[in-house]
């Protein structure tokens, strides 16, 4: 194994890295998720691994959808009016090691952020897909290279 300073272990048979564009399925649609959510992935498999990113199934290749964009009140004031409102964004990954199919997994990766309800979505929601478009990608990549 090779380690980082990520903390990641990339077993030296492992060369190439591939990102397969992840299909939004969600039945609400943010328009630059699919494209933001794979280019996130890419950026980090370079700029944390030595791995050279192909467009074709690699020796790390990820795949995926994204299942679910939604909003939900997390709490109401008084009047009864949501007053925390959470986005949460789920996205089912695979990921196929040909160095060591035993490291191949299929899961989904779920996170949210939390706004002030007030503010109105479209207000913050272009900041709150990033940060967890970035814990997603994070998530993916601990899951894969640093194996927890």
């Amino acid at each position: 194994m090779n380690y980082s300073f990520t903390g990641a272990s990339i077993p030296p048979q492992l060369e190439t890295v591939s990102v397969q564009y992840f299909d939004n399925r969600a039945a609400v649609i943010y328009p630059s998720l699919s494209q933001d959510l794979t280019d996130a992935l890419k950026d980090m498999f370079q700029s944390r691994t030595r791995l050279r990113l192909v467009n074709e199934p690699g020796d790390a290749d990820f795949e995926g959808v994204i299942e679910q964009y939604r909003t939900q009140p997390v709490a109401v004031r008084a009047d009864e009016q949501a007053s925390l409102e959470r986005l949460t964004i789920s996205v089912r990954v695979s990921y196929t090691n040909t160095a060591d199919p035993e490291l191949d997994f299929e899961t989904t990766i779920s996170r949210h952020e939390d706004y002030d309800a007030r503010l109105g979505l479209e207000t913050v929601e272009a900041d709150l897909v990033k940060k967890i478009i970035d814990q997603i990608a994070e998530d993916i990549f601990n899951r894969a290279f640093v194996n927890w």
